[in-house]
């Protein structure tokens, strides 16, 4: 009987080596990179989420910014992730609603990208449905109304190119490439947007300070009487300025985009969107999940008389039944200042996350 086991083990070794099975040579060793954390988010939350199946590499990084900025991801080899996640748009899209390559027009704003590594939930996209930055990457690329191709055209697409076999080869082993090992590549350099550099933050760090009119505006975000904007957005102790989790905000009295709940089904959930950061706003308008606000005046302009009911509001809203908190117009051009106060400018610029 062991006899037998024994030969059934050599059959598989041999066999791993004479049907070509691709695996990664002797000499494969892509350098590890461990992200430089900024001080206060090293100082305030936990470390980022890194998946054991994909660490960071010089090699892999270098891999996902180049697939980030290439047309050929796309059906017709028109269109990047970078056409509507655009660097000086803090990675988000100018337009309310992002092209197609064949003109379709999507329903929800493009969300701006930095600080994903520090999102603990796991839930991506304005409803939640990706559950990993990896998953997340998969969604664009066959959307019908977004690049519209086919994983299997993709492998076939960059399998053919002078350069990409020879760059999988260099992060992941193999020249044999596969749609998991785009979206990991591309995860790796998404998960680099690091923006840490706001006014803001060096107001935290004592390097700077606020004026009279950003100081009023933070009390009026912190103020539960009036902006009232901390529980969604966090206090000055997160830096991220987010919950990560999803709320109805008061735009619609009928909810025709279910938002979380069109995801899961359940209608409490329904028009529940994720909370979008408040860092670089300076770069990303237009803002809410439809781009329906092109300015931030709009934006504090709907918490302060917009509010609307409808059967799945979140209780945070606790002024809806008066249009909302009524800010005085002093408050509002304080509460703005502030808001661009979290905006880094040194993002955007950034030449390592230029094309």
């Amino acid at each position: 009987m062991k006899f037998f086991t024994y030969l059934s083990l050599l059959v598989l070794i041999l066999c791993s080596f004479s049907c070509g099975i691709d695996s990664p040579g002797d000499g494969f060793e892509p350098t590890p990179v461990s992200l430089t954390i900024p001080q206060l988010f090293e100082e305030r939350i936990l470390p980022p989420v890194i998946p054991e199946d994909n660490p960071l590499t010089e090699e892999g990084i270098a891999l996902g910014k180049k697939l980030f900025f290439d047309p050929m991801l796309s059906l017709d080899g028109s269109q990047a992730c970078a056409d509507c996640h655009r660097p000086e748009n803090g990675f988000s899209d100018p337009r309310r609603f992002s092209v197609g390559i064949d003109g379709s027009v999507g329903t929800r704003n493009s969300m701006p990208l930095h600080n994903l590594a520090w999102n603990y939930n796991e839930r991506f996209f304005w409803d939640g449905r990706a559950t990993t930055l990896e998953q997340q990457i998969f969604g664009p690329v066959t959307n019908p109304i977004e690049m519209k191709n086919t994983w299997p055209n993709v492998e076939n697409t960059l399998q053919t190119a002078d350069d990409y076999p020879q760059l999988f080869e260099q992060a992941f082993g193999t020249s044999t490439i596969d749609s998991t090992m785009v979206s990991k590549a591309i995860a790796q350099f998404v998960r680099t947007l690091i923006s840490a550099n706001s006014k803001f933050d060096r107001f935290l760090l004592g390097q700077e300070e606020l004026t009279a009119s950003e100081e009023n505006g933070l009390a009026v975000f912190l103020d539960e009487a009036r902006g009232d904007c901390f529980h969604c957005h966090g206090l000055p102790a997160n830096p991220l300025w987010t919950d990560n989790t999803f709320h109805n905000n008061g735009l619609d009295a009928i909810i025709t985009d279910r938002g979380l709940g069109g995801f899961s089904g359940d209608p409490r959930e329904f028009g529940l969107f994720k909370s979008g950061s408040l860092r670089n706003l300076a770069f990303t308008a237009p803002y809410m999940h439809d781009g329906r606000f092109e300015t931030l005046e709009e934006v504090i302009n709907h918490y302060s008389e917009g509010l609307v009911f409808s059967e799945t509001i979140d209780p945070l809203m606790k002024k809806v039944g008066e249009g909302g908190v009524h800010l005085t117009e002093e408050d509002k051009v304080d509460l703005k200042a502030f808001l661009l106060s979290l905006s880094d400018p040194s993002f955007i610029n950034n030449p390592d996350f230029q094309e």
